[in-house]
C-alpha cells in the first residue's frame, strides 16, 4: 500500500495542479469579487494575477450585471454545479468564448465559488464556420430547387411547342433574325399574338448565344401578385415582409451570368418599371429588406402580345424602359400568315399526342391538313396542338376529325374600307386577289419600295413587316429597275 501525503503535501500537491493547469481557474466570493486566479487565467484574461485579484466576475464578463448575478447565484447555491457558455473581456477589450463549469463551495457560514475556464474560440470558429458552409449549402440548395422548377417549367412549354418547325419565308427571315442577335449581349423584344411560340425563339436565342452554358430564367409577369413583384425579380431576406419567413433568391440573381426570359412584360405595373430600367442600366439591384447591393450580369429578353409603342404613348408603359428593351426586336408572324408551315407543324403535333395517349397508327389525309389550312387560327399554334390532341382523344379510328368551327373568323389583311368602292358589286376571289396585289403595289410605290419603318409599305396597310414580305415573296412581286 502506497504512503500516504499529509496535509502539507497534500496542499502543496493542490496547488501545484491549481497552477499548472491548463484550464483557468478563478476563485471568487458570493459577490463576484475575484479572491484567486491561477496562472492560466491570468494568460487567457491579460492580467497579472494582482490586477485580477480585487476586480469582480462582472468586469471581466460582458454580459453579467447585478440582476443577472443575483440570478445565478440562487441557481448555482441550488444546484451546486452549473456548466455553460459565456463570454470573457480581456485587459484589451477582447471578447473570448469560453467554456466554464463553477462549484459552489462553503466555509462556515461564508459562500464561495470556484470556476473552470476553457477558451473555446478555435471551436467556435470552427462552429461558425461550418454554420456558414451549412448556410451557403441550403442557399445553394434552395437555388437549385428554384432553378430546377423554373427548367422543368420550361422544358414542359418545349415538349408542348415541340422545336422551331416551318419552311415559311417569314420563319426563316425570323431564323436569320435570330443568327444575327444571339451571339450579341443585346437586349430582345419580341412580339405577336399569344400562342405563336415566341418562348421558343427565347430558348433559340439563348441556345445559340455565349451565355448558352449558363440559365435561362423565365419570369411571367403577367402572373406576378402586384405586391410579390420585387421580391420575385430581386428576392428578399428573412422578414422583410410579412410571410418572409426565410431569405429568397430573386429571378436575376438566378439568371446572373445568363438569360433572364421576361415573359409579357407588357404587364409589369408602371410604378415598378423604374426598378426594372435601374438594374438594366446600372447593372445592380438590392433584395427586399437589405442594403447589400448586388450586382448582375444579365441579358434581357423580353416578349409581349401587346404594342409596347402604343402603351408608352398612352402613358401605361415607360418611354426609357421600352427602348431599352427593344434594342433588337423580332415579330413573330401568327399562324394564319405561315400557313405553309401547318403540315409540318401539325405533324409534329400528331407524333407527340400519339404517344402521350399511347394511340398508334393515326395519320393525317390530304382533307385533314385542307380543312387546317382553311382555318384562320385565331389561338395559333397553341390551338393548333390543342386541336390536334383533341383529335387525337375522339378518334375512334385511324382517321382524324377535326372540332373546329363551321366559318372562321373574319381575319382580313387589309381594312374593310378599301373594298367601299364595290358598290355591292360581288368580286370573284381571283377579283379579290388581284385587287390585294394591286394594293400592295400601290403602297409599296408610295413608299418608295421601303417595307419597314414608320413611313414603309407596312406601315402603310396597317400590317406587320413580316407579313408584308411573305405577301411580296408569294405575289412575286419586285422592284422595277431603274
Amino acid at each position: 500500500m502506497g504512503k500516504r501525503f499529509d496535509k502539507d503535501q497534500t496542499l502543496a500537491l493542490a496547488e501545484f495542479t491549481i497552477e499548472h493547469s491548463g484550464d483557468g481557474i478563478i476563485f471568487h466570493d458570493w459577490q463576484g469579487v475575484i479572491l484567486n486566479a491561477n496562472q492560466a487565467a491570468c494568460r487567457l484574461l491579460d492580467y497579472s494575477e494582482k490586477e485580477l485579484i480585487g476586480l469582480t466576475i462582472q468586469d471581466i464578463n460582458p454580459d453579467s450585471n447585478q440582476e443577472t448575478w443575483q440570478t445565478f447565484w440562487a441557481e448555482l447555491k441550488q444546484s451546486k454545479t452549473l456548466s455553460f457558455e459565456a463570454r470573457h473581456r480581456a485587459r484589451g477589450g477582447t471578447v473570448i468564448p469560453v467554456d466554464i463549469t463553477v462549484n459552489y463551495l462553503e466555509f462556515g457560514e461564508r459562500e464561495y465559488a470556484v470556476g473552470f475556464i476553457r477558451d473555446i474560440t478555435s471551436r467556435k470558429k470552427i462552429e461558425e464556420e461550418k454554420a456558414k458552409a451549412f448556410a451557403e449549402i441550403n442557399r445553394l440548395r434552395e437555388q437549385l430547387e428554384l432553378e430546377n422548377e423554373y427548367l422543368h417549367e420550361e422544358v414542359m412549354e418545349l415538349h408542348a411547342f415541340g422545336n422551331i418547325i416551318g419552311k415559311s419565308l417569314s420563319l426563316q427571315h425570323i431564323l436569320k433574325q435570330i443568327e444575327m442577335v444571339s451571339p450579341t449581349d443585346a437586349n430582345v423584344l419580341i412580339t405577336g399574338e399569344s400562342g405563336t411560340g415566341k418562348e421558343l425563339l427565347v430558348h433559340e436565342i439563348h441556345k445559340r448565344s455565349p451565355r448558352s452554358s449558363q440559365p435561362l430564367i423565365r419570369v411571367n409577369c403577367a402572373s406576378i401578385p402586384r405586391e410579390l413583384y420585387e421580391s420575385e425579380f430581386f428576392g428578399h431576406v428573412k422578414g422583410a415582409f410579412t410571410g418572409a419567413f426565410k431569405d429568397r433568391v430573386g429571378r436575376f440573381a438566378l439568371a446572373n451570368g445568363g438569360t433572364l426570359f421576361l415573359d409579357e412584360v407588357g404587364e409589369i405595373p408602371l410604378d415598378l418599371q423604374s426598378k426594372l430600367l435601374r438594374v438594366l442600366q446600372e447593372g445592380t439591384f438590392e433584395r427586399v429588406g437589405d442594403e447589400k447591393t448586388i450586382k448582375s450580369d444579365v441579358r434581357v429578353i423580353g416578349a409581349t402580345n401587346r404594342h409596347l409603342k402604343n402603351e408608352v404613348e398612352s402613358g401605361k408603359f415607360r418611354e426609357d424602359l421600352f427602348y431599352r428593351l427593344n434594342v433588337f426586336p423580332i415579330e413573330m408572324p401568327p399562324l394564319r400568315e405561315r400557313k405553309e408551315d401547318i403540315p409540318g407543324l401539325a405533324g409534329h403535333f400528331l407524333k407527340l399526342a400519339q404517344e402521350k395517349f399511347h394511340r398508334r397508327g393515326i395519320t393525317l389525309s390530304k382533307g385533314n391538313l385542307i380543312t387546317l389550312e382553311n382555318y384562320d387560327w385565331p389561338g395559333n399554334i397553341r390551338e393548333l396542338q390543342n386541336v390536334i390532341e383533341r383529335a387525337v382523344i375522339i378518334a375512334q379510328t385511324n382517321r382524324l376529325v377535326f372540332d373546329l368551327p363551321k366559318s372562321s373568323k373574319n381575319r382580313n389583311v387589309f381594312p374593310k374600307h378599301q373594298f367601299a368602292n364595290t358598290s355591292g358589286k360581288v368580286l370573284t376571289f381571283d377579283d379579290i386577289k388581284q385587287f390585294e396585289r394591286e394594293n400592295i403595289l400601290n403602297a409599296l410605290k408610295s413608299a418608295s419600295w421601303k417595307i419597314f419603318g414608320e413611313k414603309g409599305a407596312a406601315a402603310l396597310l396597317g400590317i406587320p413587316p413580316t407579313t408584308l414580305t411573305t405577301r411580296i415573296q408569294r405575289m412575286g412581286l419586285k422592284k422595277p429597275m431603274d
